[in-house]
Formats: C-alpha cells, sequence, structure tokens
C-alpha cells in the first residue's frame, strides 16, 4: 500500500483540486493507498473539506492537531500515522504535481528505497524569498556534512524500512529531507519542473523559512562554530602583526600615531562586530540544546479522521 502525507495549512482554496489530482495520480499506480491529510491547526474551512473527503471516500484520512505547530511536526505526525509499505510527503500547494509520485512509485519497484524528486526549475523564484530559495541549497551542500544534497524539498518516497527508522529519531528541531539523507540506504531521483502555486498565498512566512534553513544547516553540522573559531584565531594573528607596527611607527613618527581616533573606532566596532556574530552562532547551539532536553512531544493530536 502507498501512503501519501500531506500537511496543509489554511488551503481550503487547493483542497478541492489536491484531491481530485492525488486520487487520480494514485490510482494511476494500480495500487492499494491511503491520502493523510495533516491539518496543522487551520483557522479556515480546511478542516470541514477534509472531514468531507473521508465521508465520501474512506482512503482519505487526517491527523487534526491542537493548534498550528509548523510544517515539519506536521509531516512528522502523518510519518508517524502511515501504514505504508512506502511513503510519500508531498506539500499541499500543489506546486509539487501529484502526478509524479506513480514516476516515483515506479522506482521504487526497481530496488530503491528512497526516492527524491529533484526540482528542474522552480516557479516560486521571486524577490527575496527567491533569493533566499538560490542561495540555501548550494550553501548547505557546502556546510552540511551530509551525503548528499541535491534540490530537494520534503517531496520524495521513503520504503517501510527507512520510515521505520525515521520514527526513531527524536530531534525536534527537524529538518525532513537532512534526516532523511542522513539514513542512507540506495536511492534515486526523479527530475520535475515545480510550479507557482495553485491557489492562495504561501503560508511560510519568511521567519520561520529563516529557521527552517538554520535548522538545516546547524542540525547537520558544527562547521559555523569551526568557522568562528579559525576566524578569530585569524583576527588575532593580524593584532600581533600589528603591534611591533605601531611600536616602530609610534618611535618615528610620534606626533601623527596619536591622532588615529577612526581608526581605533573603526577597529573596535568590527570586533564587537565579530564578537556578537560569535555569540549569535554558539547561541544558536545552545538554543537548540535547550530545546531538546525539554522533551516536550512535536505535536499534539486533537483528532484522527478516517483510521
Amino acid at each position: 500500500m502507498i501512503s501519501v502525507v500531506v500537511p496543509i495549512f489554511n488551503e481550503q482554496e487547493n483542497l478541492p483540486e489536491l484531491r481530485r489530482r492525488m486520487t487520480a495520480a494514485l490510482d494511476s499506480t494500480s495500487e492499494p493507498w491511503e491520502l493523510i491529510l495533516v491539518n496543522d491547526g487551520s483557522r479556515d474551512d480546511s478542516a470541514k473539506l477534509i472531514r468531507q473527503f473521508n465521508s465520501e471516500d474512506s482512503r482519505i484520512k487526517s491527523v487534526m492537531l491542537s493548534r498550528n505547530f509548523g510544517h515539519q511536526p506536521a509531516v512528522t505526525a502523518g510519518i508517524h500515522h502511515a501504514r505504508g509499505d512506502c511513503v510519500v510527503l508531498i506539500d499541499g500547494d500543489l506546486q509539487d504535481p501529484p502526478e509524479v509520485i506513480a514516476e516515483m512509485v515506479g522506482k521504487w519497484k526497481e530496488g530503491n528505497q528512497v526516492v527524491l524528486a529533484e526540482r528542474r526549475t522552480r516557479g516560486d523564484l521571486h524577490g527575496l524569498r527567491g533569493m533566499g530559495f538560490r542561495l540555501f541549497y548550494p550553501v548547505l551542500k557546502h556546510i552540511a556534512d551530509l551525503p548528499h544534497g541535491p534540490d530537494a524539498g520534503i517531496f520524495g518516497l521513503m520504503d517501510r524500512v527507512i520510515v521505520d527508522h525515521f520514527n526513531k529519531l527524536p530531534e525536534r528541531n527537524r529538518f525532513i529531507p537532512g534526516l532523511r539523507s542522513w539514513l542512507g540506504f540506495t536511492s534515486a531521483t526523479v527530475v520535475y519542473d515545480r510550479k507557482d502555486r495553485a491557489a492562495g498565498k504561501p503560508k511560510q512566512t519568511l521567519r520561520r523559512l529563516i529557521k527552517y534553513a538554520l535548522d538545516g544547516m546547524i542540525s547537520f553540522s558544527n562547521k559555523p562554530l569551526r568557522w568562528v573559531t579559525y576566524f578569530g584565531f585569524l583576527v588575532s594573528f593580524i593584532a600581533f602583526l600589528l603591534i611591533p607596527t605601531y611600536l616602530i611607527l609610534a618611535i618615528k613618527y610620534p606626533d601623527q600615531v596619536g591622532r588615529g581616533f577612526f581608526t581605533i573606532l573603526l577597529t573596535v566596532l568590527f570586533l564587537g562586530g565579530v564578537q556578537l556574530i560569535s555569540v549569535g552562532i554558539l547561541g544558536e547551539y545552545i538554543g537548540r540544546i535547550y530545546e531538546e532536553i525539554k522533551q516536550r512531544p512535536l505535536y499534539v493530536v486533537a483528532e484522527t479522521v478516517g483510521f
């Protein structure tokens, strides 16, 4: 059986079309399936529509969360409830075409335990968000200690073996593409063109996207800490070189050296900025340690529909 997990947050405009296209795509595989719509505290009529879908087709199920916990916890909730021999993850805004699922299932049947959907092009590269999307995966590839880092979000397929291992991972600050990559196993890739949203506005705020990017970089690498250390050694080395230079100039030109007010000011501001950045990077790591040790659940389920 194929399980498909879709996080939903205020997607009432897209839900009817999502159901139509998803049903057609899954029926084309000729395999039994279940569609799990995770309602992540939607404030529109998404929950009402999902209940209606279930009354009309029992293969459409839902996990209703008690409030908005965020994209990655919502996806995780769906994975925890999925019962299929393989689990497909896809967003609910129809930027990722459900029609690609049949090709993923074909790759899975060939023996690949992970099938990644890699973007050939994407239609959401506009403004500041678009610039961030362009930069994120190249930067992540060089920072994160992961086996591979293709331009692939959550859209992909995992075999039941991978899902069982995934469900044992305890992290709270989740970056699901990274966790999936970290688990390893045999993988294949399908390439597709990412479209603009079918309807409505993006639900991921810029603040959440920045946190998502930081989770991806910090959760899988300590390189930022190491780079700050190297930079500190570099600044100290330059300072030690400048000490004898300054002494020589003070002896040779005593009237000129004492006038470097702006030099001192810029030096203090520069070093102060370096220190604040270093403390900020350290704080990001410490903040994530604090979140992990509290051991609160990732999400709270208010209701399940169809299970």
